[in-house]
C-alpha cells in the first residue's frame, strides 16, 4: 500500500519511478488483506489521529475514485457505501460541529435511519460516516502501479542500501546491484528499520532508531450461501464498525462468490502471521458485541467446515502516526521513508505518497503545517525539545 501510493503520487508529478518488491505478486504482506476500512477516526478532543484520517480518506476516494474512471478499478474493487459505528460502551465521541471544519460534521454524525438497518434501536450510541469505504488493497496497489511512469520489480529483494556519489544504491543478499537512484522511498513496513540500521551501521555515524513494532492481525471471512437466509437478511446493507468491523456482499481473493468479513485481531510484537483457530474465536466473540443481533446466526459461518481466514503483521510507531518524509536529510540527502501506518493503511497511504511526491517536488504539503509536524519522520531523529507527539 505505501509503496504504490508513494509511486502513484511520483508519477502523476512526472517522475520516472521503479519500484523493487521482495514478494512474487502484489499485495503481499499487510497489503494482502482481503479487504478493508477507509473510515475516520473521531474524537472529543478533535485530536491530530482524527484530523489525518479524515484527510487521508479524502486522498484515497479521490484517488480510487480517478482510478475507477480510468478503467483501472471496479465497482468490485471498492465501494462509497458509508460505514455505521457503533459506539460500543460510547467511545470515540465527536467533537461539536463548530470544532470540525468546513463540512466535516455532515459527513459524520450521529446515526438514526441506519441503525435500524444494523438492528438498534434509535437510542444505542452509534455514528454515520457518509465519507467512508470498503476497498480491497490487491487491486489498488496494482491499479495506482500501472501508471505511466511506473517500473515494477517483483521477486527483488533489497538487503542493504548505500550512498555515493550523490546516490543511492539498492543491493542484494548476495552482493549484487539492483538499481541506483538519487531518491530513495524506504516503504517497506518494519523491515525499514534493519535497512536503516545497516545503514548506519555502514557509514560509522550514530544509530538511528526508528521505533516501529509489529502489530498481528487476523480477518475471519466464510461465504455468504453457507448461512441461512434468516442470517442473510437481516445483515448491514454497509460496513459496520466499532469493535472490529464487518463487511459483506465482497468476494474474496481467488474466489468471485459474496461473502462476510470480521476484522480484525491485535497482537503487538508477534513476527508469525499464520492464521490461529483461537483468533477466528476472538473474531467471533467481536461481531457478537458489535452486532448482538447477528450472534446467534453466525455461529454457522464460524463452524470450523466454513470458516476462513488471513492474518498478516502491520508496522505501528508509539504515537499511533506514521514516519513520513526525510529522516536525516543532512547525513543522507535523497532518503525518504514512508512507514508506520499501522491498521491505518488504507485511511493513510495515498495521504502519505502525495507528502513525499510534495517534499521532493519542493510544493506546499497537503496538509496543515501543524499536522505535518506529527507525521513527519525526521521527529525521530530530532533533539527531544523539538519533538512532539500526540
Amino acid at each position: 500500500m505505501a509503496g504504490a501510493a508513494v509511486a502513484a503520487s511520483l508519477a502523476q508529478c512526472g517522475w520516472l519511478v521503479e519500484v523493487l518488491d521482495s514478494a512474487t505478486g502484489l499485495g503481499a504482506g499487510a497489503s494482502g488483506l482481503p479487504v478493508g476500512l477507509a473510515a475516520p477516526h473521531v474524537s472529543l478532543d478533535e485530536n491530530v489521529l482524527s484530523r489525518i484520517t479524515r484527510l487521508g480518506i479524502h486522498a484515497t476516494i479521490h484517488r480510487a475514485g480517478l482510478l475507477t474512471d480510468a478503467g483501472l478499478m471496479t465497482s468490485e474493487d471498492w465501494g462509497l457505501t458509508g460505514v455505521f459505528e457503533h459506539r460500543v460502551k460510547g467511545k470515540r465521541a465527536l467533537p461539536s460541529a463548530k470544532t470540525l471544519p468546513h463540512d466535516d460534521h455532515r459527513s459524520s454524525r450521529a446515526s438514526h435511519a441506519q441503525s435500524e438497518a444494523c438492528g438498534f434501536s434509535t437510542e444505542v450510541p452509534a455514528l454515520w460516516h457518509s465519507q467512508a469505504a470498503w476497498l480491497c488493497p490487491r487491486p489498488f496497489v496494482a491499479a495506482q502501479l500501472v501508471l505511466p511512469g511506473i517500473t515494477l520489480r517483483l521477486g527483488c529483494a533489497v538487503h542493504r542500501v548505500s550512498r555515493s556519489d550523490g546516490q543511492w544504491h539498492a543491493w542484494d543478499a548476495g552482493g549484487q546491484l539492483l538499481t541506483q537512484t538519487p531518491q530513495l522511498v524506504l516503504a517497506s513496513a518494519f523491515e525499514t528499520q534493519a535497512l536503516l540500521k545497516a545503514l548506519a551501521t555502514s557509514d560509522a555515524g550514530p544509530p538511528v532508531h526508528l521505533p516501529l513494532n509489529t502489530l498481528r492481525g487476523q480477518v475471519s471471512f466464510g461465504a455468504l450461501d453457507r448461512l441461512s437466509q434468516a442470517t442473510r437478511s437481516v445483515l448491514p446493507p454497509f460496513p459496520v464498525n466499532g469493535h472490529g468491523s464487518f463487511i459483506s456482499g465482497v468476494a474474496a481473493p481467488n474466489d468471485s462468490a459474496a461473502h462476510w468479513f470480521v476484522a480484525s485481531t491485535f497482537e503487538r510484537d508477534s513476527t508469525q502471521a499464520r492464521v490461529r483457530t483461537e483468533d477466528h474465536a476472538a473474531n467471533q466473540t467481536r461481531v457478537n458485541t458489535l452486532l448482538p443481533h447477528l450472534a446467534q446466526g453466525m455461529r454457522q459461518g464460524f463452524s470450523p467446515l466454513h470458516i476462513q481466514g488471513w492474518a498478516g503483521l502491520r508496522c505501528t510507531l508509539p504515537d499511533r502516526l506514521p514516519a513520513v518524509g526525510a529522516l536525516d536529510p543532512t547525513r543522507w540527502p535523497g532518503l525518504l521513508v514512508c512507514t508506520g501506518m499501522g491498521a491505518r493503511g488504507i485511511s493513510l497511504s495515498v495521504l502519505c505518497g502525495e507528502m513525499i511526491a510534495a517534499e521532493l517536488e519542493g510544493q506546499p504539503l497537503p496538509l496543515p503545517p501543524e499536522l505535518c509536524k506529527h507525521l513527519a519522520a525526521r521527529r525521530y531523529t530530532q533533539a527531544p525539545s523539538h519533538t512532539e507527539h500526540n
